[in-house]
C-alpha cells in the first residue's frame, strides 16, 4: 500500500496530465493538456440589480476570467472579439456577468427554450459536484431571451436534454452598448447579467447549494459567434459558414459536453482577492482514468465488446502509456470500472473511478 500511496501522490504533485504519445482522435483529456482555468468567486453582501450593467461595487472589485480562447485553444487562431466574465454569489443566488465586445449586435430568437445558438449568444455549463453527469445548461442572446436545459449524461454517452426543466426564480439582464439589429452603425459590444437561484442548482448537485467556503464546481463559458453580411439593409449569416465557438477554458475539440475539460470555480468567504485557487489534487488521476475510458471507447467500437484487462487496451492507449501503480478494471454487467487510488497530502488514500457513461466519482 505504501508503493501504490506514493505513486498516487506523485499524480497529485506532477502538474498537468501527465502523458505519452497520441491518444485516439476522440480523446481529448489525453493530449497532455494543462489543468483547466480556475476562479474565486467571492460572496458578497451588496445586493445586485440584474440589468446587464455590472455597475455595483461589488462586481466592479471582481476580478475578469482570463480572455476566451477558441474552443479548440492554442490550436485555432485567437478570437476576433474579446470575451470574459465575472462570478460572485451570496446565500440566494449565484451570479455571472460577461462582457462581450461586438461591432455589430443582433439577435432573432424571442421565445424561451428555443436554440439560442443560433444568433450569437454567451453560455454556461454546470457540474456541481463534477461527476460528469447530472449538469445545466443555460444560454442568451442579446434579446435576452434565454434556453435552460438539463443534462442527465452528455451526449457522447447516449444522454438527451430535458428542455422542460426550468430555472425557476431565474433573473437575467442585457445592457446593449450601441444599437440592436441596426447594420447601419458599429456598436462597442453587449453585456450580461445573470442570477442563478441556489434553490433550482441544488436539484441535482449532490453537494451542499450554497456552497460551503472552499468548495469548487465545475463551469464552463462558451460565446457563438456567426459571421454575418449585410444584406438588404439587414444582417444575414455568411452561407457555408459554421458558428464559432470561443470559450473560457478549452475543450481542445469542438464539444462542450466534455464536463471533465471545464473549469473550476472556487467559491470563498473572503474578502475579495484574498483567497487563492487551489488546482484539483487529483486532476492527474482523473486525466488518468479518463485514458482508460476513451481506449474503451475506441476498443468497442472496434469490437464490440469492452476490454476486461488494460493490457487488452494498449492498442487504444497513448503509445507510452504506462499504467499508474494500483490502476484496475473491473467487468460489470453494463460495461466496467475503472479505479485508482489516490493518497493527499493529508495521507487520506481515496479511490476515483469511472465507468463505460463517463461517470466519474470519488470514495
Amino acid at each position: 500500500m505504501k508503493l501504490l500511496a506514493a505513486v498516487a501522490l506523485l499524480l497529485v504533485l506532477t502538474p498537468g496530465c501527465r502523458r505519452g504519445g497520441e491518444g485516439p482522435p476522440d480523446h481529448p483529456i489525453a493530449l497532455g493538456k494543462p489543468h483547466p482555468k480556475g476562479y474565486v468567486a467571492a460572496w458578497t453582501p451588496e445586493a445586485l440589480v440584474i440589468d446587464g450593467k455590472l455597475n455595483e461595487q461589488a462586481w466592479r472589485s471582481a476580478p475578469w476570467t482570463d480572455d476566451f480562447q477558441d474552443i479548440e485553444g492554442d490550436l485555432k487562431p485567437k478570437p476576433r472579439f474579446k470575451t470574459r466574465a465575472k462570478m460572485l454569489w451570496d446565500d440566494t443566488y449565484f451570479y455571472i456577468g460577461a462582457e462581450l465586445e461586438e461591432p455589430h449586435v443582433w439577435g432573432t430568437l424571442t421565445r424561451r427554450d428555443t436554440v439560442i445558438f443560433y444568433d450569437n449568444d454567451f453560455e454556461v455549463f454546470i457540474d456541481p459536484n463534477g461527476d460528469n453527469h447530472e449538469y445545466y445548461e443555460f444560454e442568451m442572446n442579446a434579446l435576452n431571451t434565454v434556453w435552460d436545459l438539463f443534462l442527465p449524461m452528455p451526449y457522447k454517452d447516449k444522454g438527451s436534454a430535458v428542455d422542460g426543466w426550468n430555472i425557476d426564480g431565474l433573473k437575467t439582464g442585457v445592457d446593449l452598448r450601441g444599437t440592436l439589429n441596426n447594420p447601419a452603425d458599429v456598436d462597442t459590444g453587449w453585456s450580461v447579467e445573470i442570477a442563478m437561484p441556489w434553490s433550482v442548482l441544488k436539484e441535482f448537485a449532490h453537494c451542499p447549494a450554497p456552497p460551503k467556503d472552499g468548495d469548487q464546481w465545475r463551469i464552463n463559458f462558451s460565446r457563438v459567434e456567426w459571421l454575418t453580411e449585410i444584406v438588404g439593409g439587414a444582417y444575414q449569416k455568411v452561407a457555408g459558414k459554421r458558428e464559432d465557438n470561443w470559450v473560457w477554458s478549452p475543450q481542445w475539440v469542438i464539444d462542450m459536453h466534455r464536463p471533465e475539460l471545464w473549469g473550476y470555480v472556487q467559491f470563498s468567504l473572503e474578502e475579495q482577492g484574498r483567497a487563492t485557487f487551489r488546482p484539483d489534487p487529483a486532476w492527474n488521476v482523473k486525466c488518468a482514468l479518463h485514458d482508460v475510458y476513451y481506449a474503451q471507447r475506441t476498443y468497442r467500437d472496434s469490437t464490440n465488446a469492452w476490454a476486461r484487462t488494460i493490457d487488452q487496451l494498449r492498442s487504444w492507449l497513448p503509445q507510452d502509456y504506462t499504467p499508474p501503480e494500483g490502476l484496475s478494471l473491473t467487468a460489470t454487467d453494463s460495461g466496467f470500472v475503472a479505479t485508482i487510488p489516490l493518497m493527499l497530502p493529508d495521507g487520506i488514500i481515496r479511490r476515483w473511478h469511472i465507468r463505460q457513461d463517463s461517470r466519474l466519482w470519488e470514495e
